[in-house]
């Protein structure tokens, strides 16, 4: 698992561990929070950590052959918009180049495992060209009352959407000319417990931590990107680990590319989650207003009716229960 001890791999690890796979963790530890994740990881059975960066080819061919997988999640990248608006070099060289040497390692080491790569809904661009209604408190696309769909058409925007879209085009491709059985999700918003939330990535965890403390200090003051009623669909982790195991077991057609989020019952705007923030904590947030991100998404709903067809797999935890437990996971593990 490339990038296992981030928050989805770390929380994909564990079901893992404990449901009895081997379980090889390829790590170098840069993101935030991931040398937290690698103690804990350390406490479970049939885990091994390699430390290895996936923009070397030799780290890679190094673990493949030792490991030999029949499996891999490839979670390993650069996954925040500003970061790879500062830094577009390294965000090419770990979304893109990583991408090439894990697929070029399994291709000449004649491997053959499923492959399951963690890509994004920027990969549909801004999404400007269609219709959004702004509402009291969040923004619509009413030409997709149930989301958008894998037919929408790709349009990269961003270093960010460019190399992550460019990966997601290889994993594909991969599999068109070589067989490799690849499998692409292209997740909306994910939270849940592990995840070390920063400003610039893991925006659910990220305004639960402001608001815990502002519980602490009714004076702090955060800020936010835009007008607040951008609006996208969340899915608690439970849901994604459910959603990668059911898909490595029942996934028969493989080349193919999943919109995977909480749907339309699970998407909120950034007010909506301030007003149930408010409630569940009893108190008021203060926030202050910047201008709109570049190459953000007004409005981002994943229609996953493609993922229950093909391999059964639906949300199951609720917006509201998945933020009950993120608020009690970033109380007891957030300083």
């Amino acid at each position: 698992m490339t990038g296992g001890c981030g928050f989805l791999g770390s929380n994909l690890v564990e079901y893992a561990a404990r449901n009895g796979y081997e379980v090889i963790v390829f790590d170098n530890l840069s993101r935030f929070g991931s040398a937290k994740n690698k103690i804990w990881l350390s406490t479970l059975p049939n885990v091994n950590f390699f430390y290895g960066d996936i923009r070397n080819l030799n780290d890679i061919d190094r673990c493949l052959r030792l490991v030999k997988p029949d499996l891999i999640f490839h979670l390993a990248g650069q996954v925040a918009m500003t970061t790879s608006l500062e830094n577009p070099r390294l965000d090419f060289e770990t979304n893109v180049l990583g991408t090439i040497n894990l697929l070029e390692s399994v291709r000449l080491l004649d491997l053959n495992p499923i492959i399951i790569y963690s890509s994004t809904n920027k990969v549909y661009g801004d999404l400007e060209s269609l219709d959004t209604e702004e509402m009291r408190t969040r923004y619509a696309l009413p030409d997709f009352p149930n989301g958008i769909d894998e037919a929408v058409s790709l349009d990269f925007r961003s270093p960010y959407g460019c190399s992550k879209g460019s990966a997601d085009q290889y994993m594909l491709d991969y599999y068109r000319n070589y067989g490799i059985r690849t499998v692409v999700f292209r997740h909306s918003s994910i939270f849940g417990g592990r995840q070390f939330s920063t400003f610039d990535q893991g925006w659910v965890g990220w305004f639960v931590r402001c608001a815990i403390e502002t519980e602490k200090d009714q004076e702090h003051i955060f800020t936010i990107s835009g007008n607040g009623k951008q609006v996208r669909d969340i899915l608690f982790s439970q849901d994604i680990v459910s959603c990668y195991f059911m898909a490595a077991e029942n996934i028969e057609k493989h080349g193919e590319a999943f919109n995977i989020g909480g749907g339309e019952k699970n998407s909120l705007s950034l007010l909506e989650l301030f007003h149930y923030l408010e409630r569940y904590l009893s108190i008021e947030l203060n926030y202050k207003k910047l201008p709109p991100r570049s190459s953000d998404q007004k409005v981002f709903i994943a229609n996953t009716k493609k993922a229950q067809e093909l391999f059964g797999w639906r949300p199951e935890v609720s917006k509201d229960d998945g933020l009950g437990m993120m608020v009690d996971w970033v109380r007891l593990n957030v300083n």
